[in-house]
């Protein structure tokens, strides 16, 4: 199968139509979680991959939409953010993200948003934390966003090894324990501005990174018409 895996799409239409465009032909999507939240489109978004038939798991903002997170830990843009996609939810959109579990085995993989050890909150952004939740899944690969930036963390004997997608966009996938991620759809902060998206072939074993070119503007014109937090606005121009 070609499974196009996603992440972090928080919202982003034009983003996610973008990496959609540039990831066919798949046979499914998988969605890692943050459907909204930050960005102006969360109805059409969810639209979208329902009418796409993606599976997938619930993030923190997928779960604070639904009013079955508290925004206490959420920072100021984050909350205002949040209460703005609240307020735009319709019941399909509700009932969609409602629905999302926390946890998905799909194939063979492992499916959460933050971490295996904490699916809602936890980053997995250095060695140690990668080292730390390396077994606490039942599959060989787990998928993770959250962070908003693609990685691989494997495991190589005793030891942690991470693996950064750049002239090299592609990893195959072998019997090594690994944490994977796709990177962020709607919202990158790797500092490259471009919607980044992962293509996982799971007959030929093999995980490839795509960037892809979108609309940023126009995104930004829907955020300040709905008078979203302007550093959110001014962050997808520099993808930090």
């Amino acid at each position: 199968m070609r499974i196009a895996v996603l992440s972090d799409i928080h919202g982003n239409l034009p983003a996610l139509e973008a990496v959609l465009a540039s990831l066919r032909p798949y046979d499914a999507i998988w969605q890692l979680g943050d459907v909204v939240g930050y960005g102006p489109q969360p109805n059409e978004v969810v639209a979208l991959l329902a009418s796409e038939k993606a599976l997938g798991v619930r993030g923190n903002h997928d779960s604070a939409a639904v009013g079955e997170l508290d925004t206490d830990a959420f920072n100021d843009d984050a909350r205002a953010a949040i209460e703005w996609t609240m307020g735009e939810l319709n019941n399909d959109t509700r009932a969609w993200l409602a629905n999302l579990k926390r946890r998905e085995e799909l194939e063979g993989f492992t499916l959460v948003h933050g971490s295996p050890r904490d699916p809602t909150w936890e980053y997995v952004y250095a060695v140690s934390i990668a080292r730390a939740n390396i077994n606490r899944f039942s599959t060989t690969h787990c998928l993770v966003g959250h962070t908003h930036v693609p990685l691989v963390y494997r495991q190589a004997g005793s030891k942690i090894e991470p693996w950064l997608p750049g002239k090299v966009s592609q990893i195959e996938l072998d019997e090594r324990r690994a944490l994977i991620n796709p990177g962020s759809v709607g919202q990158p902060r790797d500092g490259d501005r471009r919607a980044s998206a992962m293509l996982l072939d799971t007959e030929q074993m093999t995980a490839e990174w795509r960037r892809i070119e979108y609309p940023i503007e126009t995104v930004q014109k829907l955020m300040q018409q709905a008078r979203l937090p302007k550093r959110l606005v001014a962050r997808l121009s520099h993808g930090l």
